[in-house]
């Protein structure tokens, strides 16, 4: 039984805003794919590195996908446990293993390391607002707009005041869950001043698309007066 035009009609308008949805992650604000610190940056090579790992080992697939087309009977003399063998084992180690060791080594720089302790903002987010304090300033506070030096790494302190939320900032490093009574760290750097998206990435109650918030990232030897007003300005 085949879908009318009609049914065929709904489908493509149901499927298009997720699809939109999908290759809106691929530019603009919201891009993982276009970094502006070294944690994004590694999140984006590790992300071309296991594409093309899945594309090699999709072309050797289909390499004897095409034998077996061409040449009938290619392959026959080999027995069926040894093709699993080659086939489920042999094939998918040449790839793996080297995407799994890239992998680990992409991850390791993703950790805040022990070491010289960057500084320290604490992030909380509370449906629908997030809620950004700077300790080594006073206790500055600010809502719904992060501060950020250019060129220094800073410790962001993640935590919730009511339900699960997740702090990202897509451009400039990966997503960490905000959890109610438990912090989490996020080590985070923007190579150069602008502004950037930020967002909750869990979904957590029917304002959650609403809960966004800037990043604006200046000059490190103009960050503490940039905060300083803004902290009047949101008095």
């Amino acid at each position: 039984m085949y879908p009318s035009s009609r049914d065929r009609s709904v489908l493509a308008v149901a499927v298009q805003p997720g699809l939109a949805a999908a290759l809106a992650g691929c530019s603009g604000p919201g891009s993982t794919l276009d970094p502006a610190g070294p944690s994004a940056s590694s999140i984006a090579t590790l992300w071309w590195v296991m594409l093309a790992g899945s594309a090699v080992l999709f072309a050797l697939v289909m390499v004897f996908f095409v034998l077996v087309i061409r040449r009938p009977g290619w392959g026959s003399g080999v027995s069926a446990a040894r093709w699993i063998v080659l086939g489920g084992l042999v094939l998918p180690a040449v790839v793996l293993p080297p995407l799994v060791a890239y992998g680990l080594v992409a991850g390791e720089r993703l950790l805040p390391l022990m070491g010289n302790a960057p500084p320290r903002i604490e992030a909380e987010g509370r449906q629908w607002v997030w809620t950004f304090r700077y300790p080594d300033h006073g206790g500055v506070l600010t809502r719904n707009v992060l501060h950020l030096p250019a060129g220094v790494p800073v410790d962001i302190v993640v935590t919730s005041a009511d339900v699960i939320h997740s702090f990202w900032v897509p451009r400039l490093a990966g997503k960490i869950d905000a959890v109610p009574g438990h912090a989490n760290l996020l080590r985070i750097q923007a190579d150069e001043p602008g502004r950037y998206d930020g967002r909750c990435s869990e979904f957590c109650g029917l304002g959650h698309t609403r809960m966004r918030f800037a990043v604006v990232v200046h000059r490190a030897e103009d960050f503490a007066a940039a905060l300083a007003q803004a902290a009047k300005e949101q008095q």
